[in-house]
């Protein structure tokens, strides 16, 4: 007869969801399936999860760096915790527990109950990307409206940045907050809730969005920030859908107001120094944070506070469906280096942004050389195979390993994914 085992103390991983917008990058991020999600929560399998965190700098709220102290067997369940709409409260621990119980990490959970050895040597990070800022980039603030406590801002603008008679319909938004501090950097986004319930009869959760705008406002010097967004008409199947916070914010009017929560993202940061060359990699709305940047780029020039190189590639299907197509076109060519992939223009052959990096292979590689530039690829998930793929020939096609300089752009915090 087997004796039972004995209860242990141990740290089990939680995801917070008051803050958690529901984003599910910690879902893609985890190497073992341990998080999972219904129409209320995301959260995370005590009996899988081997306590890697390779979901932690991915979560751009920080509602996935949630530990508790538990007692094995009382460990909290899946359905408990799509029960939950906040944390619980911290377990209580007799003395005799306390003493007696040595504090494990809740991967221990597999190798009490014989099932694995518990070596976590093998787990790591599947990014491509840095899960650490530019070593200049400006101090970002973090979540300093919840749930709990969104801010009102207020709608000032909203114009289309696509030609009308195109199927894209891309809204530049720009929302005012008026007294009420909303501090944000280049990079970061925030999350903003739309009316009305789900299938469940639950309110909607709160959509995140990239900020589009630099940090001194949309308009200088004022309290306000923008946002791209697209009308979703049709899912990833081409099946009729209307997307109920993309739909609620492409037609909102002006003096509408909205709930807001975030700022979220400490990692997608554009260097602060003066001489930081940025070489962007964008598709559609992915064009936000570059937008964001390079306009802080441009405002910097002006007082000769920058005098780094920007390097950028946009890919969209036509010109006509190529958000801020007009404004981009008018910047100084010995501002800014652009490249357009179009892949259904009639005057010009298919190309996507990875067939212009390799076009201009001799360029990319001489700022790559530098350890003053940082790399940005923004938009759909499906593009970072290809970005990278382009990336690994540049440098093959000049004598040096991808390995190599792949790793020193992660850890020097120089390669920076935000796809969705």
């Amino acid at each position: 007869m087997t004796a039972p085992i004995p209860a242990h103390i141990i740290k089990q991983h939680l995801i917070d969801p008051e803050i958690c917008i529901r984003c599910n990058t910690c879902e893609e991020a985890c190497p073992v399936d341990a998080i999972t999600h219904d129409s209320n929560n995301y959260v995370v399998n005590v009996d899988i999860c081997q306590s890697c965190q390779a979901c932690i700098m991915p979560c751009p709220t920080g509602a996935i760096d949630n530990w508790r102290q538990v007692m094995s067997d009382r460990a909290y369940t899946l359905e408990e915790q799509f029960g939950w709409n906040e944390l619980p409260d911290a377990q209580e621990f007799s003395e005799a527990q306390a003493a007696s119980a040595a504090t494990l990490p809740a991967s221990s959970l597999a190798s009490v109950d014989g099932d694995a050895d518990g070596d976590l040597d093998g787990v790591a990070s599947t990014s491509a990307g840095a899960s650490i800022p530019p070593w200049s980039a400006a101090h970002p603030y973090l979540n300093l409206y919840t749930h709990k406590n969104p801010v009102k801002a207020t709608v000032v603008g909203n114009y289309r940045v696509t030609d009308d008679d195109t199927e894209s319909d891309i809204r530049h938004i720009v929302l005012d907050f008026g007294d009420q501090p909303f501090p944000v950097l280049e990079g970061q986004s925030i999350a903003i809730f739309p009316p009305g319930v789900d299938g469940a009869g639950r309110p909607y959760h709160a959509r995140q969005y990239s900020i589009a705008s630099p940090r001194d406002g949309e308009r200088p010097s004022y309290n306000n920030l923008s946002l791209t967004v697209k009308r979703v008409t049709t899912d990833y199947d081409g099946k009729p859908v209307l997307g109920a916070a993309s739909n609620y914010l492409c037609d909102l009017k002006k003096n509408d107001t909205v709930q807001v929560i975030g700022p979220f993202g400490s990692t997608f940061l554009m260097p602060d120094h003066e001489d930081a060359n940025l070489i962007m990699i964008c598709t559609g709305t992915g064009s936000a944070p570059m937008r964001a940047m390079t306009e802080r780029c441009r405002r910097r020039l002006k007082t000769q506070a920058f005098k780094g190189r920007l390097m950028l590639f946009f890919g969209a299907r036509t010109e006509r469906e190529l958000p801020y197509f007009g404004p981009l076109m008018s910047l100084p060519k010995d501002f800014i280096d652009i490249n357009l992939a179009l892949s259904r223009s009639a005057a010009t052959p298919k190309r996507y942004v990875q067939d212009l990096i390799r076009e201009r292979a001799g360029d990319v590689m001489t700022l790559l050389e530098s350890s003053k530039t940082c790399i940005y690829v923004c938009g759909l998930k499906g593009m970072e195979v290809g970005v990278i793929d382009a990336l690994r020939e540049v440098v093959s096609q000049h004598g040096k390993q991808w390995a190599d300089v792949h790793e020193e752009l992660r850890t020097q915090g120089r390669l920076h994914f935000e796809t969705y």
